[in-house]
């Protein structure tokens, strides 16, 4: 279910939430927003545990079969790592028995429009410290675009480039308190 963190949403950030903003109303967040320990939701879904509301959805949207709904969130769930951790600056990956780590510099933002007509905000962070094995390059998107602290969030992760993690669509490793 939902649960909220601090005050409720204005008008702008409910709509902002559903993907309908004004880009002048982006604004630069601090690592902080997510700081907490948050647990991955793939193994909720690898369990069956999800299934009721992959069913919920599939009996909303006429349009999709159950199959079709949890296909489409195997994917975008599916990453093997746990947990993260985040705190003064510095993202923790806990995957199996091992633990990575990095301080991370902001990057920026990047709006994005998708094919839906509706609009995200990423939020772009780098690790510059070159013996880290964490991801060189993440990004945050959790429906928020301005200073707020975050409730669950999807995250990009890779070691190529910001860019080509802009163009990651289908995986978005999701993650709650």
């Amino acid at each position: 279910g939902h649960h909220s963190h601090g005050k409720p949403l204005t008008e702008v950030e409910q709509k902002a939430a559903n993907g309908v903003f004004d880009d002048a109303n982006v604004q630069n967040r601090t690592l902080s927003d997510w700081d907490g320990v948050w647990q991955s939701v793939y193994p909720l879904l690898q369990s069956g545990k999800l299934d009721p509301v992959f069913q919920k959805k599939a009996d909303a949207d006429k349009t999709k079969t159950f199959a079709e709904i949890k296909d489409y969130y195997h994917k975008g769930y599916a990453t093997d790592i746990e947990m993260i951790g985040i705190e003064d600056g510095i993202v923790e990956f806990h995957r199996n028995n091992e633990t990575t780590s990095c301080k991370y510099d902001y990057d920026g933002y990047k709006i994005l429009t998708y094919k839906s007509g509706k609009k995200g905000v990423r939020y772009l962070f780098e690790c510059k410290d070159p013996e880290s094995k964490a991801p060189k390059y993440i990004q945050f998107s959790d429906h928020i675009i301005a200073p707020r602290k975050s409730s669950h969030f999807h995250i990009f992760m890779g070691n190529d480039s910001q860019q080509s993690l802009l163009n990651e669509m289908e995986n978005w490793p999701t993650y709650y308190p």
